[in-house]
């Protein structure tokens, strides 16, 4: 068996592992993320949701309750991690803009609208005021985006149609990424003489570096440009996870991808090591500190059998809402189902409670009391409590 030793373990590849695992190297601990695959956020809008309820997110999140994550940050840790995301944003080159004090609405491809806080800079102009026209580009045979729902619930909008040569909102944005394919698409869009304010687009504007694209058609055009995500699996999303982890790479964190836990080391009161699941020889990843960052049901880091959730790497108590028969209601889009509070309580500084390891933190979906989809906060909460449970681990390394 191989043996690695860091200061740091991350278990968990998401956005709120990301987050902690940068928080970590930026504070020159030596740094190792562990991650079963791809996460979650690839499916994502690739906004950041900080909390969708209230025109002005922080304020919302001031009514919440004292054992809610957010309240553990605190108003003032919440602005420091999405400061720090905007950073590490710009420096992945894929800028986001946005104020935690106050929400944005972005168009769906349904053509609703939706609050959220920071958006990648090819969504900035999605948040129009009333009365302006719209000019809705589509892709023939493109099947997760709908121009015709967005026309007819938004006054003075047409749409049009552009053949890419390919029906997937991956195939068409790597389409974007060859130069001649955009000027095609620019000779194509002027020829259209659009007379509207704005144009959207699914978000489909490349892989590599979107917002040249969109600055491209915008300048060509004379017209104010934005994307509108589609359904997932999202390019949004996945632009926001490659970006990460470029950084993550840059940063110098060690990565072991597509590697699950496979079993736990403890020494007392200490976790010393995991074990990943390899197809050759067994790692042995050590550290002084650990961070769970695993998510929730639909990651994976908890597990509901029939009577109880299980918290599937170091087997932690899990808080859940009384018996199973009051998990959910009878209506699904209800919302607020009581299973969105089980999760793993923590204390400030982020330790589980209930529990006897020292070295361990948490963050993320995995937390109790969350009520991601309820509160519409789940890339935002990620970020904030993994920069959270980052700084604790790292004062406890210091």
């Amino acid at each position: 068996m191989s043996a690695y030793g860091y200061d740091a373990v991350v278990i968990g590849g998401g956005v709120s592992g990301i987050m902690a695992s940068l928080t970590l190297a930026s504070g020159g601990f030596k740094t190792a993320l562990v991650s079963r695959g791809d996460p979650v956020c690839c499916l994502s809008t690739g906004c950041i949701d900080v909390f969708s309820h209230s025109d002005e997110p922080l304020s919302g999140i001031r009514a919440l309750l004292p054992d809610h994550p957010y309240s553990l940050v605190g108003e003032k840790g919440i602005k420091d991690a999405l400061s720090f995301f905007l950073e590490i944003m710009a420096e992945a080159g894929l800028p986001y803009e946005g104020d935690p004090g106050r929400n944005r609405k972005i168009l769906t491809p349904i053509g609703s609208t939706k609050n959220t806080c920071l958006v990648p800079r090819t969504m900035a102009h999605a948040d129009m005021p009333p009365g302006e026209y719209l000019h809705v580009i589509s892709f023939q045979g493109i099947k997760d985006f709908f121009p015709s729902y967005i026309t007819s619930r938004q006054r003075n909008s047409t749409y049009s149609v552009y053949d890419a040569g390919v029906p997937t909102t991956l195939g068409i944005a790597a389409r974007f990424d060859d130069a001649s394919f955009l000027d095609a698409f620019i000779t194509w869009l002027r020829g259209l003489e659009i007379p509207h304010d704005r144009v959207a687009l699914p978000a489909v504007l490349g892989t590599i570096d979107p917002a040249s694209v969109m600055e491209k058609i915008s300048r060509a055009i004379g017209r104010k440009v934005f994307e509108i995500p589609t359904l997932p699996p999202s390019v949004p999303g996945l632009r926001l996870f490659r970006a990460l982890k470029r950084v993550l790479q840059s940063r110098g964190v060690h990565l072991y991808w597509g590697k699950g836990v496979t079993s736990v080391e403890c020494q007392g009161r200490t976790v010393e090591a995991v074990t990943l699941a390899t197809t050759g020889r067994a790692k042995r990843v050590q550290g002084k500190a650990f961070v769970l960052a695993t998510g929730s049901f639909v990651s994976g880091g908890l597990f509901a059998g029939r009577d109880s959730v299980r918290e599937t790497v170091f087997d932690l108590p899990v808080a859940v809402p009384g018996e199973r028969k009051d998990w959910f209601n009878t209506d699904f889009f209800s919302g607020a189902h009581g299973i969105e509070r089980a999760g793993v309580r923590v204390d400030g500084s982020f330790r589980p409670v209930e529990t006897d390891l020292d070295n361990l933190f948490a963050c993320g979906s995995i937390l109790a009391e969350c009520e991601i989809m309820s509160l519409q906060c789940g890339h935002g909460l990620a970020v904030a409590t993994g920069v959270a449970a980052a700084k604790s681990c790292a004062q406890g390394l210091s």
